[in-house]
């Protein structure tokens, strides 16, 4: 993919700080009155005219999208269906809603994407009967990935409750495609989920895949800046919340066309059912990762972690002060980190300011993902997060009657990690050693009593993260 050079990005950047006292750039599209979720997003504040990105791919893992529509038809760079019958056609409205919120061309007909210069791979994993079989998503979500996709939005979701095993949904194909993706650098973003898909309203658990390790979950909000309550609660899993009501976007001519005296044909405003006034966290997602296709775009360099933390960090916190009278000050299990907001995490890159460390070992959440480390006296930097990354796992091998030992220094304040030695020698790993306590420094050593693979176990145990360095001696 072309990069920025360095004299570029510095323009951008200039370009940028700039623009912050300058009037915000409000685009010509014909319906961007409608869209008034831009504005609660602050999507285009941070310049007062369009700046250069570099194209970014994301992919749309929904129902497809109707290709023909002018918005879209030259932001599609690829579709393809793992359902059967073409990814141009859609016969839901899902995708193609979520298409012009991400990718709307910037013009003056219709609706303005809030990443308008993305460019769109459209993976159809929606059947014709609504279901998405889960092979068929993994399949789209690994073809979107070897496409190039940097960002990967899936707005959908299944149940997920931890307290009853029987009722819960979660799926090792999802989970494994979904760390295929991340493994391969791209930021997945997905719909906490609707609590009327669920058993009660509300409900207190974010869906699958969006409680999956290091994807970004996000909530929705009203127009007054409430958590509606459809929108699934979690402490851990919601990460931010965007407007998920009344969604002005694309939707597919072939289904517009029942209500032939309506205008305009091919937009929400002329949908049968629900999609006439779209509302759900499966149409907040979408302003995430077009958010997240913007910060790619400035800065084609960011990780995928970058990225996340930016969003989060640089939310509006959603509170009473807003329109968010459940919600208390700091994190919350409604919104989140807060309410999305594209001109801070825009400002923050053009501020100087550090960026976020990066962890280029993920993901090793378990020990089938673990990395392998070699050597008898390894030694790197890596990171966790409460609540995006809470396990590290390294797996070493050892012959029998060889020590190791293992220091993890954590750079963070109030940090608390524990350290966990385990056995892999039978079908499930064996824990062999553990420290006392959490805590900020963490030694813990262990004599192998079979040659074979063990592995090095971190876990956060309090709210914050940040960067630490593990040590690890093999000796005699």
């Amino acid at each position: 993919m072309k990069k920025l050079s360095l004299p570029l990005l510095g323009a951008v950047v200039v370009a940028l700080v700039a623009a912050s006292s300058a009037a915000a750039f409000t685009p010509s599209n014909a319906y961007y009155a409608k869209q008034w979720y831009l504005g609660m997003d602050n999507a285009f504040d941070a310049w007062d005219a369009p700046p250069p990105f570099d194209q970014v791919k994301v992919a749309i893992i929904d129902s497809g999208v109707d290709c023909s529509l002018p918005d879209l038809d030259e932001q599609i760079v690829k579709a393809k269906s793992f359902v059967g019958g073409s990814a141009c056609i859609d016969n839901q409205g899902h995708g193609t809603i979520v298409a012009g919120e991400i990718a709307g061309a910037l013009n003056t007909a219709g609706v303005v994407g809030l990443a308008y210069s993305s460019q769109l791979l459209v993976a159809k994993v929606v059947a014709a009967d609504g279901t998405i079989p889960l092979k068929a998503e993994a399949a789209g979500i690994r073809w979107a990935v070897k496409q190039g996709a940097r960002v990967v939005n899936l707005s959908f979701g299944a149940v997920r409750d931890p307290g009853a095993p029987d009722l819960d949904s979660y799926s090792k194909v999802e989970a494994k495609a979904v760390a295929y993706a991340v493994k391969r650098g791209a930021a997945v973003v997905a719909a906490v989920g609707n609590s009327d898909e669920a058993y009660t309203t509300p409900w207190p658990y974010a869906s699958w895949p969006s409680a999956l390790p290091h994807v970004l979950g996000v909530g929705a909000l009203t127009r007054s800046g409430k958590v509606p309550d459809f929108s699934d609660e979690d402490p851990v899993f919601v990460d931010i919340a965007a407007p998920g009501v009344g969604i002005f976007s694309t939707f597919p001519k072939g289904l517009t066309s029942a209500q032939s005296d309506c205008t305009p044909q091919g937009y929400t405003d002329c949908a049968n059912g629900d999609y006439r006034h779209p509302e759900g966290t499966s149409f907040a997602a979408p302003q995430v990762s077009a958010a997240a296709a913007v910060l790619f775009g400035l800065d084609p360099s960011l990780t995928s972690s970058q990225v996340t933390r930016i969003l989060e960090r640089h939310a509006d916190d959603a509170n009473a002060s807003n329109g968010c009278d459940d919600c208390p000050g700091g994190r919350d299990m409604f919104s989140g980190w807060g309410r999305l907001d594209v001109t801070k995490a825009v400002n923050f890159l053009s501020s100087g300011n550090p960026l976020p460390p990066s962890d280029r070992l993920e993901p090793n959440d378990r020990p089938s993902q673990a990395r392998k480390v070699w050597g008898k006296r390894p030694a790197f930097n890596a990171t966790l997060d409460f609540w995006d990354d809470p396990v590290d796992v390294y797996r070493v091998r050892l012959v029998r009657g060889e020590r190791l030992h293992v220091r993890i220094a954590a750079g963070w304040s109030n940090a608390s990690v524990g350290l966990t030695f385990l056995s892999l020698q039978g079908r499930q790993p064996d824990r062999v050693a553990r420290t006392a306590r959490p805590g900020r420094t963490q030694r813990l050593s262990y004599r192998a009593g079979h040659t074979g693979w063990y592995a090095v176990k971190l876990r956060i145990a309090r709210h914050g993260g940040g960067r630490y360095a593990l040590q690890m001696t093999k000796g005699g």
